[in-house]
Order: C-alpha cells, then structure tokens, then sequence
C-alpha cells in the first residue's frame, strides 16, 4: 500500500477544499449559469448524480463482466489494465496507470486515496462525496473492517481486508467476485450485478436475487 502521494491537486485553508484547477473552473462556471438563470439547480443535481452513480460506473460495470466471462481479457487486466481498459474505450484524464486488484474466497480488496481523492473516472464516473471525506480516508487504512460494516458489508473473519492507496501515478479497479447462480448469464446481463461500490471494495456484487426484487 503506497503512503507517498504526489497529487495534481490543489489544497486550499479556511474550507479544506480539495479541487483540482479543472474543477474549480468547473464550479465557477457551475455558479455562473445557476447565477444567470440557464440552469436549474435541481436539474443540474440530477445531472451530477445521474453520472455518479448510474452512467459513470456502467463503464467499469462492463469490464468486470468482460473479466468474468473472458479468461483473456482478465489475464490482460491483471497485467496491464490500463490498455485492456482503453481497449473497450474507457479513457480519458484520471483513468491512466490502472491496476485491477481481484477480490477472492480469501482476499477482499477496499481502495481509498488516503491524502486526496483520486479516483478512475472514466470507469467510475464521478467520485462519490464519501470517497473525498477525511473520515473515509484515514478509517478506511485504520479500520477497514468497521467501514465496510458501516457500508453494510460483513465479511467471515478467515477473509482478509486488502487496503490500496490511491495516488497521482496509480488508480485501482477492484474486481468484485462473481455472484453464484450466475451460470450461462450474458456480460450485459452480469454488467447489471456491478455497483459502483463494489468496484470500489466498500460493497460486493449484487446478487441475482436482489436484481430481480
């Protein structure tokens, strides 16, 4: 786990904000046309959530479905993920130098950016608030255990938490494990099992049941 960071960021006093100069643009011009009146505040939330956490993470749910069905295509995963990524399409800033950890019977990973938040965008979409929260990223290294209970995920005590730490140079994908009863299904079909969360290591793949409830 890599303690050294050497982000792009800029730290400001007084609010402890962490945005990077694309987004302070970004706000300023966010501010603007709330300001002038061409945007509806309401409208733009749901615009923001919409990428967060249901367009975003589709792109990431699809390369875990590709790396359950297609034994190639996880061996270039766990050898250089950042071309097998691109190769489906998914690129862009923030996405560079990816490393893909697999969860196993015996082996559950959990990322966090312990000094800022670096994240994947172009397979995660946006960063989710709690990601960027100083509680999340110094419990997450301290007690991983306790954050994902608080997540709702309970893991057996022969399991051991796997924590990686983001940094400028290095961004990681967890590979959740494929759920049982998921014999025979499409890589659509299981892309519908992949939350964001558990690509993150603070959820694990839905099960064919909870799709269907």
């Amino acid at each position: 786990m890599a303690h050294d960071h050497d982000h792009d960021h800029h730290h400001h006093d007084g609010d402890h904000s962490e945005l990077s100069e694309t987004a302070l643009r970004v706000k300023a011009l966010e501010s603007l046309l709330v300001e002038k009146g061409y945007v509806d505040p309401a409208a733009l939330d749901e615009l923001i959530e919409t990428y967060e956490t249901r367009v975003g993470p589709r792109n990431g749910a699809q390369v875990v479905a590709k790396a359950w069905t297609d034994a190639a295509f996880m061996e270039k995963l766990r050898s250089d993920a950042t071309n097998a990524i691109a190769d489906m399409g998914f690129i862009g800033r923030q996405g560079e130098h990816m490393v893909a950890v697999e969860n196993t019977e015996d082996t559950h990973n959990m990322v966090v950016c312990t000094l800022c938040s670096c994240y994947p965008w172009p397979v995660l979409g946006l960063p989710p608030v709690w990601y960027k929260a100083p509680p999340y990223r110094s419990r997450a290294v301290s007690d991983p255990r306790g954050v994902l209970a608080e997540f709702g995920v309970q893991l057996p005590e022969n399991v051991g938490v796997k924590v990686w730490d983001s940094t400028a140079e290095i961004r990681y994908l967890v590979i959740p494990q494929r759920p049982q009863g998921t014999e025979g299904w499409s890589a659509d079909k299981l892309a519908t099992l992949v939350t964001r969360n558990s690509m993150i290591g603070t959820g694990l793949a839905l099960t064919p049941d909870q799709v269907a409830s």
